[in-house]
């Protein structure tokens, strides 16, 4: 009953502030927007970095000397070993010919020489292998006759990791800024609805209300403003995602090798809630400070 008598005089003060609170639900909409598209390009990322791992993948450059009963049975070896799913040979001018492709054919590099690029050996892992299996076998490779070289590209997927770690330290950082954010706003929100009230709180306290009556509406308002302001982000961020998804698979995700994908809903429920929390918090110290003067 207390609580309903509460949500009854924040609706009453809903309509009373409706544009000092549109005003503040617009503002904490646009900062909860950040953090999901944050999230969201961290998400799509860890996608494509679990995507790119998983394809587990070695090339074995050989020297130029590498006699052809070497090379085929560096083959064979291969072609043998459980782990490995595919080994096909790449010649100088087939590397070559790939580099022009890649770089649109350009002009300048047609009168490269056929023979700049080492020929090599190109081989597919089975998925999910991990990084030492990987380590071990590129080693054993590397042990044959005719072999030059392995790149196993974990110095590729090594920097990304870091990049992807500093990606999670960034969104941790605007994940707390937001929510300073959500305190600020809704904190000098609820103090502006409040001193344009005092005299409705005077006359309370008069009739004998305890602190913990005239705090319950106004919390309840602080509530509302964030839940609702990070509904809207989430509504946004699910349009705009829904927009750009078909238009990115149709031209990037086939060379990435991945999809687009949508923020958990966990996650998404987890900022809501979350949002809305922060909300009834700071909406509690900014009337627990006004009701303490």
């Amino acid at each position: 009953m207390e609580w309903k008598n509460a949500v009854d005089r924040a609706r009453r003060g809903f309509r009373d502030e409706r544009r000092l609170y549109l005003v503040s639900i617009s503002s904490l909409a646009i900062a909860f927007l950040c953090l999901g598209g944050a999230l969201l390009t961290m998400t799509n990322l860890d996608a494509l970095a679990a995507r790119w791992s998983d394809t587990g993948r070695i090339t074995v450059y050989l020297d130029d000397d590498a006699r052809p009963d070497d090379v085929n049975q560096l083959r064979m070896v291969l072609e043998s070993l459980d782990e490995v799913r595919t080994v096909t040979q790449v010649t100088p001018a087939e590397a070559r010919a790939a580099l022009l492709q890649e770089l649109e054919d350009d002009q300048a590099l047609r009168g490269l020489p056929a023979n700049l690029l080492p020929a090599s050996l190109e081989v597919t892992l089975r998925p999910g292998l991990g990084k030492q299996r990987t380590t071990a076998i590129a080693a054993r490779v590397g042990q044959f006759r005719g072999v030059d070289s392995v790149d196993t590209y974990r110095t590729f997927f090594d920097g990304l990791e870091r990049l992807l770690a500093t990606g999670r330290g960034l969104d941790a950082r605007v994940a707390l800024l937001v929510a300073l954010c959500v305190l600020a706003v809704v904190g000098n929100t609820i103090r502006l609805s409040v001193a344009r009230r005092h005299r409705e709180i005077e006359v309370q306290k008069l009739c004998g209300a305890t602190d913990a009556f005239v705090r319950r509406p106004f919390v309840v308002e602080g509530t509302v403003q964030a839940f609702l302001a990070s509904f809207a982000a989430v509504v946004v961020l699910s349009i705009g995602y829904l927009m750009v998804r078909r238009e990115f698979d149709a031209s990037i995700a086939a060379l990435l090798g991945t999809h687009v994908v949508f923020l958990d809903p966990l996650l998404l429920v987890g900022m809501v809630l979350g949002g809305a929390a922060v909300g009834a918090t700071g909406s509690f110290f900014a009337v627990r400070r006004y009701l303490a003067v």
